[in-house]
Parts: structure tokens; sequence; C-alpha cells
């Protein structure tokens, strides 16, 4: 049986393809992938990543130049990162993404990194909470694929 993602309507079908090819390149970088993963602070980031030595990426999808212009949140990412990067669509010009965020050009079937920047370090309690709702975000997601009628009791 093979599931799939159903998106929650805000995304653009270039988001999705997008996130598609992005969590392809890190899956295969072994990292564990989730996307629209919420922040303590409310945020909601497009794709959360952690890696086997508990290194976080966020990664910021904008499918357009004005979806990169309409928003003005993603500097408060940092905070929950070690990295963050954008990704976007190979047609749009890498030259207007930030030079002090990684860079992740995608399409629907993978992605490369054109750009990485150094890690910051995580303070070790934040690092614990991020972990943490992570293992419980993934955990719940899970439970809700193979038992969607749980949370009715």
């Amino acid at each position: 049986m093979r599931l799939e993602l159903r998106p929650d309507g805000r995304q653009s079908d270039t988001a999705l393809m997008i996130q598609r090819g992005v969590s392809r390149l890190l899956r295969a970088a072994n990292f564990a992938v989730l996307p629209e993963f919420t922040l303590a602070s409310g945020r909601r980031a497009d794709l959360m990543a952690i890696a086997d030595s508990g290194e976080i990426w966020i990664v910021e999808i904008k499918s357009s130049p004005e979806d990169f212009r309409s928003d003005s949140k993603w500097p408060e990412y940092r905070d929950w990162c070690d990295r963050l990067f954008f990704a976007i669509p190979t047609a749009m010009e890498p030259a207007l993404m930030p030079a002090d965020a990684g860079l992740i050009i995608a399409d629907g079937w993978g992605a490369d990194i054109a750009r990485h920047t150094p890690a910051s370090n995580l303070h070790a309690a934040r690092r614990k909470a991020v972990t943490l709702a992570f293992a419980r975000a993934a955990a719940l997601r899970l439970h809700g694929l193979y038992d969607p009628l749980a949370e009715n009791f």
C-alpha cells in the first residue's frame, strides 16, 4: 500500500514540487524530514530536517519572486535551526535569495545544494526542545496514517 500526502491547500503546485525534490535530497543525505512543521514560536517551517548528528535544518520554500517579496517572517527561523536554506525552482533567479542563507535548487525529482552557509550553534536546551517536538510530530503523523480515526477517541 502506498500512502500519498494530502496537501492542506496552502501550497501551490510549484511549492509541492519543490518540497518533493528537497525532501528527496535530504532523505538521500540521511536526514529525517517533516513538511509543514510548527515551531514553538507559532511559525510554520516549510521543511524541518534533522541529521544523524542532530544538526537541524529549516528549508523555506519560495515558489516565485512574489512569494519571496511578500514574506517577512523567514529571519525568525534562524533561532530554531543550525542552518537555514531557501529552496527555489530551477526557473527562478538564485540572485534574488539572501546571500547569508543556504540555497537549494529543486524540481519534482530532486534537488541540489547551490550554496551552504556555516552552521550556527543552536543552544542545547532549544535543540532538545526542537528535537522532541519533531519526534512527537512525526509519531503523531504516522499514527494518523495508520489509524485516522484515533483522534476521535
